[in-house]
């Protein structure tokens, strides 16, 4: 028996609904293959399209970033609901990296006193027109309208030459 067929066998009855029977009136229960379609509020929100559906907003089990765009999900409806998608997970596959190919992840490294950020060759804080910017050659750029630098104890500024204006 094919997939669509045990659709068919799920479909509950609509009340009058003039255009048929939608994907919305089938109960799901079990997993669905969907396709991660994007990520909304700031990643924070899944969108997730499966057979027979239009994209749909989903909760998640699992963290999911920019890189797992496109890639198949596993997906659960929460009682059934197929408007209420739940992603358990990502399917491996042959769409994952070889370790030498593998796109470079920062490293966050936090143990409540404190916070460790690690990236390969640059690390950026950014928030509207100011930036501070780490590289790996060991430079660091603070960028802004107005930069301010206080100190209730000495204020030094140390290098090997120091230009001002």
């Amino acid at each position: 028996m094919s997939g669509r067929d045990q659709l068919e066998m799920l479909r509950v009855p609509a009340p009058a609904h003039p255009a048929g029977v939608s994907a919305t009136d089938v109960r799901m229960d079990g997993v669905v293959i969907g396709e991660l379609i994007a990520l909304t509020d700031q990643g924070g929100t899944p969108l997730v399209l499966y057979p027979g559906s239009a994209a749909l907003a989903a909760r998640s089990t699992v963290d999911l970033h920019g890189g797992h765009i496109g890639r198949s999900v596993v997906l659960m409806f929460e009682a059934g609901d197929p408007r209420r998608p739940i992603v358990m997970g990502l399917l491996r596959g042959g769409e994952s990296w070889s370790l030498a190919e593998a796109p470079e992840n920062v490293e966050v490294d936090a143990d409540g006193e404190r916070m460790v950020v690690c990236a390969k060759e640059r690390l950026v804080l950014r928030c509207g027109k100011a930036s501070i910017t780490l590289t790996r050659a060991g430079k660091v750029l603070i960028e802004g309208a107005y930069v301010l630098s206080r100190s209730s104890g000495v204020n030094r500024v140390k290098g090997g030459s120091v230009q001002l204006n």
